[in-house]
């Protein structure tokens, strides 16, 4: 009880570095870099870059819901109950949502869900869907032009993952999805700041996009926002670098226009 009640001695830079390095179940958050190619450039060597890891996307499949993952969920629901059937699921994982989703959601026999993630993690995904006797409705890919053509481009905490903005990708589909969800995305109300986050296993570039640019990327895509908001109660901060107090994480609906 008394060691609850006594002031804490703040981390030193290097302290921080070192919780850094050794965390394993922490969503921590260290440096800030001109580019995301600079920040994935000074990843520090100990630790493995990226998500590519096909044993690992064992170890961290979870079909919980989070409180986080409700207006995400409420989006894609009144999306299937519109008829919109396509869903592509851009760094989906091992195909989290989907599962996680079907426990609360009714799914119709038409639903094809595409997960698009990094080959490590496809390959787990595509041999948990055959275990899970999820093939009909779930498949993967490796290619974000797969999108060309859905109805909807669901994107749950992964653009900030991403080496191209959603700009990018939209731009590059012969056919733009009908309707773009995205949840938990890192944003800053001030500016963009790359950094590099722990996920315990690994470590990966990221980028913490200035929100009013992310909403106008989308705007300029072509699309009009349905709705839009805040996170809250999911935490992030980047320690010792200028505004890394402000970060949070947002989600949207944006439907194309016409």
């Amino acid at each position: 009880m008394l060691a609850t009640l006594m002031p804490q001695t703040p981390l030193t830079p290097s302290d921080y570095e070192r919780k850094f390095l050794d965390n394993q179940d922490e969503n921590l958050f260290m440096g800030s870099f001109e580019s995301f190619a600079a920040a994935e450039a000074g990843a520090p060597p100990s630790k493995a870059v990226g998500y590519d890891n096909a044993e690992a996307a064992w170890e961290i499949y979870s079909h919980q819901i989070y409180f986080y993952d409700y207006p995400g969920l409420f989006w894609l629901s009144r999306s299937l109950d519109a008829g919109m059937s396509r869903v592509f699921d851009l760094g989906g994982h091992v195909g989290i949502k989907y599962y996680a989703f079907r426990r609360v959601m009714p799914y119709p026999d038409n639903l094809r869900w595409t997960v698009c993630d990094v080959p490590g993690v496809v390959q787990t995904g595509r041999e948990l869907a055959v275990r899970r006797e999820a093939t009909a409705q779930l498949s993967f890919t490796t290619n974000y032009e797969d999108a060309s053509g859905c109805d909807v481009l669901y994107a749950s905490g992964s653009l900030q993952y991403l080496p191209v903005r959603i700009s990018e990708i939209i731009a590059s589909l012969a056919v733009k999805p009908k309707r773009i969800v995205l949840n938990t995305t890192a944003v800053h109300p001030e500016r963009t700041i790359y950094t590099l986050n722990s996920i315990g296993f690994a470590v990966c570039p990221y980028r913490i996009q200035h929100d009013e640019e992310l909403w106008a990327d989308l705007r300029n895509a072509g699309y009009k926002r349905r709705d839009a908001w805040r996170n809250v109660g999911k935490p992030i901060e980047v320690p010792f670098v200028e505004g890394g107090d402000k970060p949070y994480y947002a989600g949207c609906c944006f439907d194309l226009a016409g």
